[in-house]
């Protein structure tokens, strides 16, 4: 059906904020790349940075940044196709390292046993060339994977920075045909076996130059601390280095408590210097990967470079222009181009014509290969929607084609798809590992399937037109798919994305963050002002701490098009008002230089733990856009709270997909306010976990004297509470500290009689 599209401000916002710093990113909120990007790299050329970094198993990417906030992908500088490549966990690419010398851009990566190679490209977008072998200097052993490029702007000359084994850090001249030219700087005294390798793995070297000074800096393995040491002169010459040993990061650890491998420190022209880092979230979220952190580097008297922890909170942004980039989440995708967008890796080693656009016009084909095959994104936020529609005829039960979410090590995967049972009936199923439920196919080979996540809680549907969904069974229990610590580097971090087992499939679209499907509000993935805290009200988590002129971003929300064939009318948001005069501005890719798209009022309830559902009209929109929520209202106090919110069109119903539920895992440690404050002599004190831990918690007076002990055992993960008793205690104010591994709260509380 043809329909009119109507443009968004999109086009007016880019050209507004291209020259100028737009309100909206004047702070962020790590992670700026979302899922797994280990071993990141970074080049600054002309107005853009690039990165890129190891990708194992799926096909890597070039990513790229004009306020080092907002990344697209840009392209895949190595093709599945490429024989070397390979098809295990822990195998594909290791590092990955664009830059532009002479002329031209080269990318360097490892691949397995030791070796590297390099592709060239006339521009960032490719095409890219087949890749070459580095050759291995006389000497050494091997070259390493996870490497990096330093070019010195001073001299001309670029280096490869190699790390081989423990003690086998390298520097190697390059030549202009990308090869070393035989000149090896020795630096295999920084990390020597006969002391026990002090510093772990030395890997993931970088440099960068700064104040006449060169700074080479690598962390001690992949999760440990890093190291910086700077010498005047590029030599291997040990007596010309001076080396810190202690962690470049510095400060409270917050939800990433292990940051390292960082990349090259790039200084921008207002003089500050920015890296980016790669941590696991210190959480139930281990295994969502390593995020790309984006992070500020300082410099002491010394001029020895530091970093803060980074925080979950929003810090300020580097001062750069925007340019229309939207926030990194995986992105929706109609089919309709003839070549597969970069955003898409697949799993493994793939041969050429195992996929096609242009076999049926705006369709996705998939072709089995040695059983199955895929198209992946990173899986790097918390609460979302995917939907596809599929046509697939399913002959045997080993048949199999829908959409999944995958981890690293291929162990574990939710999945909803089309297949046939053992009695030869055409079924749909929901599963995640043993746990599956089906239920016979009444729509025919071309149906519609729909994942939702909500946290750890994974639910599958289907649907005949993509309007009225019907559940698959119940939700499932996938805390294993975020949770589990494998080893080492088979673990990459969860993907996600369509497949097919056993038959061909085609696919008609893919959504991500669907409008219609309910999205949790304590999930935003930027913020001004607000906090994530847990309500006992519904059992769950909400978007709390909101005040006038406060904001929330929801990335990548999918409106539909003339493919997926849904326009907005309305906008539902469930709130719990504190305010009687309280709105929420709802904005698409930016705050006043995008397009608003409604105003709803919240209401007066009952109570903060009373949430209603609130709604107001929407002009029609198209695409995938970042939803900006702006929360106004008069006063200095809290406005209201959100739960959630969702849009509906023309023919939707609000019972089509259940509103989120609040039984799920915290996703961070934290303590509550204890209530009631001020008290007597009866307090309660909440606590949450997202993993198994032990707990304690002491209260303390105000000279710091220890009052007692309320908890000192092992608590399960989940919310908690103890009820602290101070009827023979003194009037006054007294702390309360929670800690637990590394992890340490503390809070005030005020006792009177």
């Amino acid at each position: 059906m043809f329909r009119y599209r109507i443009m968004t401000g999109f086009w007016l916002w880019f050209f507004v904020i291209v020259r100028a710093q737009n309100p909206s990113f004047q702070t962020y909120v790590n992670p700026v790349i979302p899922g797994d990007h280990p071993d990141p790299t970074l080049t600054k050329i002309g107005a853009y940075f690039y990165t890129s970094g190891s990708s194992f198993n799926p096909t890597p990417k070039i990513f790229r940044s004009t306020d080092l906030v907002h990344w697209d992908v840009i392209a895949q500088p190595v093709s599945a196709s490429w024989s070397q490549y390979g098809n295990s966990p822990g195998g594909g690419i290791w590092g990955g390292h664009m830059v532009l010398y002479n002329g031209l851009y080269w990318h360097y990566f490892g691949r397995g046993g030791g070796y590297m190679y390099f592709v060239t490209a006339d521009q960032p977008e490719g095409p890219w060339s087949a890749p070459t072998r580095v050759n291995i200097p006389s000497g050494l052993t091997g070259l390493g994977v996870d490497n990096s490029i330093f070019i010195d702007e001073g001299s001309g000359k670029w280096y490869m920075l190699t790390k081989a084994g423990k003690q086998n850090n390298h520097i190697l001249e390059m030549g202009e045909d990308g090869q070393p030219t035989g000149t090896v700087l020795d630096l295999t005294w920084l990390n020597p076996d006969s002391e026990g390798n002090p510093y772990g793995w030395a890997e993931g070297p970088v440099m960068w130059k700064r104040n006449g000074f060169y700074y080479y800096s690598f962390a001690q393995h992949l999760s440990g601390a890093q190291y910086v040491m700077r010498s005047e002169t590029l030599t291997d010459d040990e007596a010309a280095w001076t080396i810190v040993g202690n962690n470049m990061f510095t400060g409270n650890r917050g939800n990433f408590g292990t940051p390292n491998h960082i990349s090259p420190v790039v200084m921008l022209d207002d003089g500050t210097s920015w890296t980016i880092a790669h941590s696991n979230h210190s959480s139930s979220w281990h295994a969502q990967g390593r995020q790309g952190l984006l992070c500020q580097v300082y410099y002491d008297d010394q001029d020895f470079p530091y970093i803060q922890f980074p925080t979950a909170n929003a810090v300020q942004a580097p001062v750069l222009p925007g340019s229309g980039i939207p926030w990194m989440v995986p992105k929706s995708d109609m089919f309709n181009s003839g070549e597969l967008k970069p955003e898409w890796s697949f799993l493994g080693y793939k041969p050429d014509g195992t996929w096609s656009l242009t076999d049926r016009e705006g369709w996705l084909h998939l072709e089995p290969y040695r059983g199955e095959n895929t198209i992946l994104q990173n899986d790097g936020e918390h609460s979302y929607s995917l939907i596809t529609r599929l046509d697939f005829a399913p002959e045997s039960v080993t048949d199999e084609a829908g959409l999944r979410i995958i981890n690293g090590p291929e162990t574990h995967e939710a999945k909803v798809f089309s297949t046939v049972d053992s009695e030869g009936r055409s079924v749909l199923t929901f599963s995640f590992e043993s746990t599956a439920a089906s239920v016979e196919n009444p729509v025919g080979s071309v149906v519609w399937l729909k994942l939702v996540r909500n946290e750890h809680m994974i639910s599958g549907y289907f649907s005949a037109d993509g309007i009225a969904w019907n559940p698959i069974g119940g939700s499932i229990d996938a805390r294993t798919l975020d949770t589990e610590k494998p080893n080492y580097n088979d673990f990459t971090g969860n993907q996600q994305g369509p497949y097919v087992k056993g038959k061909e499939a085609w696919f008609d679209l893919y959504v991500y963050k669907d409008a219609y499907t309910p999205i949790n509000a304590d999930s935003p993935a930027n913020q001004s002002g607000t906090s994530r805290k847990y309500n006992s009200g519904v059992k769950g988590y909400v978007l709390d701490d909101i005040h006038a002129d406060d904001w929330a971003m929801f990335a990548g929300v999918e409106f539909g098009d003339a493919d997926y064939d849904k326009v907005p009318d309305t906008f539902r948001i469930v709130a719990a008002g504190l305010s009687a005069d309280a709105r929420v501005e709802v904005w698409l890719d930016s705050l006043d230089t995008g397009q608003k798209i409604t105003e709803c009022p919240v209401g007066l309830t009952d109570d903060s733990k009373t949430f209603q559902t609130f709604t107001s009209d929407v002009e029609p929109v198209t695409g995938q856009h970042d939803v900006y929520l702006r929360f106004s209202g008069l006063g200095t106090d809290k406005l209201f709270l959100v739960r959630m919110m969702c849009f509906m069109a023309e023919g939707d119903t609000v019972t089509a997909v259940p509103e989120p539920s609040g039984s799920v895992l915290p996703r961070h440690f934290g303590l509550e306010q204890n209530f009631p404050n001020p008290f007597n002599p009866l307090t309660h004190i909440g606590f949450q976990l997202p993993e198994k831990s032990y707990v304690s918690l002491r209260v303390t007076d105000v000279l710091g004297k220890e009052i007692g002990e309320l908890a000192g055992k092992e608590f399960s993960a989940g919310d908690h509470s103890v009820t602290f008793d101070a009827s023979s205690l003194p009037c006054g104010v007294y702390t309360y500290t929670l800690k637990t591994g590394d992890m340490i709260q503390t809070r005030k509380m005020m006792l009177l009689k």
